[in-house]
């Protein structure tokens, strides 16, 4: 069954308590038809620079307790709750992903904001035994957490949603006003969401401006972001190039960085290799394979190759490819002409190098626009685009290697280390690549894409510093201060 998209979503920038029109707006469209969902207004240099003053004077003067921190997350929550329908039609509509994965996130992001609830009421700070050094007996010191003050929290087009509450749900759970930054292919569901934290912001009696949000180009917004004085923390996930430029321009502001990955999953002969195959498929088919911790490599033992493909083939050849707003939908549309068009690129490349196409490799034409269907390859060696290179696309390129010792320098043969994943029932096996897999994440009988909203998440090397996970990011949002109490002096 076939269900309507989305239409004429007419957004606005959310400036100190606010909704503001501009003079210049841009179409957002839906990216397996082309049809327009709605649009958003283009904030300048000036609105931004409004929208990061109002956070800061909300952020001084905010007197939220973390009770009242508590409830206007709650009432958050409850609010996208209440419209989770309507949301995760609106997400769908603007992203292109399959309508089954836009109520997965839409629920997982009615999580996230319970999860960053609970955690305002959890910043605890500890006491400090000063008696551990000679001559500090009669001394003590305690810690205690304090916001930062104005967080911006830029997102990108893949999870519009619920990475957008990974960011705002505890930067307010940790005292903080915010300015949200969504992608300008995605902005319309967080929208939707900072509509919801306004109505909550007006329920608990917190300041105009505690929630911000402002839309348009990237340039014009982050560079705003970027150089504002008041601006104490910048959230971002996206691109390693962007990535890269913000640590080299941030000064001393606190930084979040979610980036990309050339995730691994390894394969091996002691697992149940049809299972397994499943997982594997569904890790790099998932959001048509745009998913920073997407399966983007499987590794297997040559001996086994052969079976493993088959299974790869049969698992691929089970998904269904068409109209995201059909129930029966895998795989549907990614979100634009240049993600599509980059994955058609990197797909040709590696077959030019001498990849075997296993199943699929067919795109655009009859499927859609920017549709490319699941695509086993074999016979990919380390030095193959596919390999090497993020795919962000509905690819499976399997490598094949002698022994787990290469099988564990090719899943580091890499300049990310975001998340990997290894299938063995072998505990000797799965230890070493604990250890020895230089990611942020190594998950044991499940593939790289595995992620759960409170746990911590973020990679090494080129995949980022910091970690998101609401525990965690509230961390980075906050800071320590030491409170000593010493002998004061008789009158």
């Amino acid at each position: 069954m076939s269900l309507e998209r989305t239409s004429g979503y007419e957004g606005a920038l959310l400036v100190d308590g606010s909704w503001i029109d501009t003079g210049e707006r841009r179409d957002v469209i839906h990216p397996y038809d082309g049809s327009v969902v709605g649009s958003i207004a283009l904030a300048d240099r000036e609105q931004v620079v409004e929208a990061v003053e109002a956070a800061d004077r909300a952020a001084e003067a905010s007197e939220l307790s973390a009770y009242e921190r508590y409830e206007l997350l709650m009432e958050t929550a409850a609010h996208l709750e209440d419209e989770a329908e309507s949301v995760a039609r609106l997400l769908t509509s603007e992203q292109g992903k399959p309508l089954v994965e836009s109520e997965t996130e839409v629920d997982r992001a009615v999580q996230t904001l319970r999860l960053s609830a609970e955690e305002a009421k959890r910043q605890f700070g500890e006491y400090v035994p000063m008696d551990a050094q000679r001559g500090f007996a009669r001394d003590h010191c305690f810690t205690q957490h304090e916001p930062l003050g104005v967080v911006a929290a830029i997102t990108p087009f893949n999870f519009p949603l619920n990475l957008m509450v990974h960011k705002v749900g505890p930067a307010l759970a940790a005292g903080n006003a915010v300015v949200g930054k969504p992608a300008s292919n995605t902005p319309l569901v967080s929208l939707k969401l900072f509509e919801f934290l306004e109505e909550a912001r007006q329920e608990v009696g917190a300041p105009s401006g505690l929630v911000n949000v402002v839309t348009g180009s990237g340039s014009t917004t982050g560079d705003v972001l970027l150089e504002h004085e008041a601006v104490e923390a910048i959230s971002f996930t996206g691109s390693t190039a962007v990535g890269k430029y913000l640590a080299a321009n941030s000064g001393m502001k606190e930084l979040t960085l979610e980036l990309g990955g050339n995730d691994p999953t390894i394969v091996w002969d002691d697992t149940d290799i049809e299972a397994a195959a499943e997982q594997v498929v569904g890790g790099a088919c998932s959001n048509a394979g745009q998913v920073c911790n997407s399966v983007e490599r499987v590794i297997v033992p040559e001996h086994i190759e052969r079976e493993v493909i088959e299974a790869l083939v049969d698992a691929a050849e089970s998904l269904t490819v068409g109209d995201p707003f059909d129930q029966a939908t895998d795989v549907a549309s990614m979100v634009d002409d240049d993600q599509f068009e980059t994955v058609v690129e990197l797909y040709e490349a590696t077959v030019e190098a001498g990849a075997t196409v296993e199943c699929g490799g067919n795109y655009g034409g009859d499927l859609g626009p920017r549709t490319f269907e699941p695509t086993v390859l074999s016979g990919v060696t380390p030095d193959m685009p596919a390999a090497n290179e993020e795919v962000f696309g509905p690819l499976v390129p399997v490598i094949s290697v002698p022994d787990f010792n290469a099988a564990i320098a090719e899943a580091n043969n890499t300049d990310y280390g975001l998340e990997a994943g290894i299938f063995t029932q072998d505990i000797d096996r799965a230890r070493r690549a604990a250890d020895e897999i230089d990611a942020g994440g190594v998950n044991v009988n499940t593939v790289s894409g595995f992620r759960a909203d409170h746990m911590p998440y973020g990679g090494f090397k080129d995949s980022g510093v910091g970690k998101e996970g609401i525990k965690y990011a509230v961390e980075h949002f906050s800071r320590q201060k030491l409170v000593g109490f010493h002998d004061g002096f008789n009158a």
